[in-house]
């Protein structure tokens, strides 16, 4: 009887013993997670980051106050928890990116954005397919960009800006289909900049501040903002003159030359153009006529542009700021650029060329209050009283002899 008696307590007492809960979180999940932490000095895990915050001892997706920058999905069936997205503060963590985040094939964004993760970006992402955004900029990653980027189909943001890449920009870039933002600046990247017209919803492109070269590649007809300064891009503007949703074109301080085309700067929706720091040779003139431009800003500085000042730059009626200093342009100044000062040009720069004559009137007549600019090293009959001739000119006969040697 006593035996049967202790059988039923141990019965009843298991009966109220809770099960176990299953981790909400995958396994392989928390083992991605663990890695990323524990590849990183602790010593740069401060307790105010959101590293610090990541205590193992709880579940990643079913904790509170742990886990900062970590977002899971939350299936409605039994099956495990999924971590979508990881966004670390820049806290300035520094330390290596585990190959074990190919785990977390769940994942839609990685931003590690402002930190000092080095090392090269680990292959595994290849299997990150659901990848929308890889935000890894202002960090110290060396390397080639890995091809397996190209797998991950869904990519819509990639911004590895300001990092030591190096390599090529990978060959079959223009498979990802959904990019819309691509910015690969400040890097160390070589060679030259593939086909480029298959990115057909690529807005932005960035890629400044490398070594490539070549000429212009072809491009998609989407793009509202492309940046090749700081390279060594050689050869013809042309292939953007057919880019006519573009707001921004920088492709200063490359090795280009020939004509800016009068299709580049009359680009319907073009409000920024640098072509400075190369070496064309002239400013296609621009007919008017049924033309509807939005430029505000035309950088040509440090080129080979001779000839004559283009009188017609005075009918681009948005245009504000307008530098052509360290050309060699000659003659004199139109009189239109006068009637533009203020009205609504606001920055003139004519500095270092081999101008002539007399100002137009509302220059000589000191009327460039609120103008920044110069004309400086010139042959101008320029009054020290005019603040845009402060600096002094050239003697007349080195413009003289500048304008035989053409």
């Amino acid at each position: 009887m006593s035996i049967l008696l202790l059988l039923i307590a141990v019965l009843l007492a298991l009966a109220f013993v809770p099960n176990p809960v299953e981790p909400l979180t995958g396994v392989t999940d928390v083992q991605a997670l663990r890695a990323l932490k524990e590849s990183v000095d602790p010593v740069t895990i401060t307790p105010t980051s959101f590293l610090y915050s990541w205590d193992f001892n709880v579940d990643p997706c079913d904790s509170s106050g742990s886990f900062l920058g970590v977002l899971c999905s939350f299936p409605l069936d039994n099956s495990s928890s999924r971590v979508i997205a990881i966004g670390l503060d820049d806290a300035g963590y520094d330390g290596f990116l585990s190959p074990l985040i190919g785990n977390l094939t769940e994942l839609v964004t990685i931003d590690l954005t402002r930190n000092k993760f080095r090392g090269p970006l680990p292959e595994s992402i290849v299997n990150l397919r659901q990848l929308t955004k890889l935000l890894i900029s202002e960090n110290l990653f060396t390397g080639q960009i890995p091809d397996g980027i190209t797998k991950l189909k869904l990519l819509q943001e990639a911004d590895l800006s300001y990092n030591h890449f190096s390599g090529n920009v990978p060959a079959k870039i223009a498979v990802l289909r959904s990019l819309n933002r691509l910015i690969l600046s400040n890097n160390a990247l070589s060679g030259r900049l593939p086909d480029m017209s298959g990115l057909w919803q690529l807005s932005a492109l960035d890629v400044s501040s490398n070594n490539l070269y070549g000429n212009i590649p072809r491009l998609p007809l989407n793009l509202k903002t492309l940046v090749m300064s700081h390279n060594v891009f050689s050869g013809h503007i042309s292939p953007v003159k057919h880019l006519q949703k573009l707001l921004v074109l920088d492709v200063s301080d490359n090795r280009m030359s020939g004509r800016v085309l009068r299709q580049v700067m009359t680009l319907s929706s073009l409000v920024r153009l640098n072509v400075s720091r190369n070496h064309f040779t002239a400013l296609d003139p621009i007919d008017f006529p049924g033309i509807e431009t939005h430029l505000q800003s035309l950088d040509a500085n440090d080129n080979q542009l001779r000839g004559h000042l283009p009188g017609s730059l005075a009918g681009l009626e948005n245009l504000t700021s307008l530098d052509l200093s360290h050309n060699y342009l000659s003659g004199s100044i139109p009189m239109e650029y006068g009637a533009k000062l203020g009205r609504p040009w606001k920055y003139l720069y004519l500095n270092d060329n081999f101008l002539q004559g007399n100002l137009p009137p509302q220059l000589a007549a000191g009327g460039e209050d609120g103008i920044r600019g110069s004309l400086a090293n010139n042959c101008l009959r320029c009054s020290t009283t005019v603040r845009l001739c402060r600096g002094g000119q050239r003697p007349h006969a080195v413009c003289a002899a500048q304008r035989r040697r053409w």
